[in-house]
């Protein structure tokens, strides 16, 4: 059944990231994480992800500004590795803290508080009027790439910033979509070569059927999102989906997850 809701959500999502420029990994994390570990969860996310962002380069690869390019893709890269490797090392941590409820006993760890955070921040980006307008201009391009590279390999989640920094680059629709897309990959294959080196506990290989088909049905959202990129609003639809992610988020933050 997880195969089922896992494979219809990073299809209905990968459309999305045509209208957004962001949303299959900030999206599909959370819904893994309710069937499977964090540390899983975001490494599966990566490999659907990562493998997504390939099929896309064939489609807007070649639209992408290569001077953006490199000012925001290179402290990404570098950024991205710095938090994998956090990634891996955070999960052999003791809880941050327990609670009781309701007659049981909740631990939180450090990992699933600091995704929840993070969550939270993102998804509100679609819903709090001041982060919709936050715009930066080229000279923070590098700090841009730094921040989303970072939260990338930490948590999955890398769109949002990416989004807030590339545009107000000067990019034409093309140009952005072309440029996040390669960046995006690129981000995905440096932190899933750093999984790859914690792949007996990654669940990669345990979930090989899972990955098969939650991909296919995301290259299949992708297709369909770009023959779609210029006829569909989905502003609703956006916001409903950060809501229910800060749903998500919360409960995962407070240990129910």
């Amino acid at each position: 059944m997880e195969i089922v809701i896992i494979s219809v959500v990073a299809f209905l999502v990968s459309i999305l990231t045509f209208f957004s420029g962001f949303g299959l990994g900030t999206i599909l994390t959370p819904v893994l994480m309710i069937f499977f570990p964090v540390e899983i969860a975001i490494a599966l996310t990566g490999v659907v992800h990562f493998f997504n962002n390939v099929f896309k380069l064939f489609l807007v690869g070649k639209n992408a500004d290569k001077t953006v390019l490199l000012r925001f893709g290179i402290p990404a890269v570098v950024a991205a590795f710095a938090g994998a490797w956090v990634l891996i090392h955070i999960p052999d941590i003791k809880p941050l803290f327990t609670y009781n409820l309701f007659d049981k006993n909740f631990e939180v760890f450090p990992v699933k508080f600091i995704i929840s955070i993070l969550l939270i921040i993102f998804a509100s980006m679609d819903l709090i009027p001041y982060f919709t307008k936050l715009k930066f201009g080229k000279e923070k391009l590098p700090l841009g790439g730094a921040l989303s590279g970072f939260f990338g390999g930490l948590s999955g989640n890398q769109g949002a910033l990416r989004t807030a920094f590339l545009i107000k680059a000067g990019l034409s629709k093309e140009a952005f979509i072309g440029t996040a897309v390669v960046v995006s990959t690129f981000v995905d294959f440096t932190r899933l070569s750093v999984y790859a080196t914690n792949v007996s506990e990654s669940g990669i290989t345990d979930n090989l059927p899972l990955v098969i088909c939650a991909t296919l049905a995301a290259i299949s959202g992708a297709f369909i999102g770009n023959k779609l990129l210029k006829k569909v609003t989905l502003k609703f639809l956006q916001i409903v989906v950060a809501i229910m992610l800060i749903l998500i988020s919360i409960a995962l933050g407070a240990g129910f997850l």
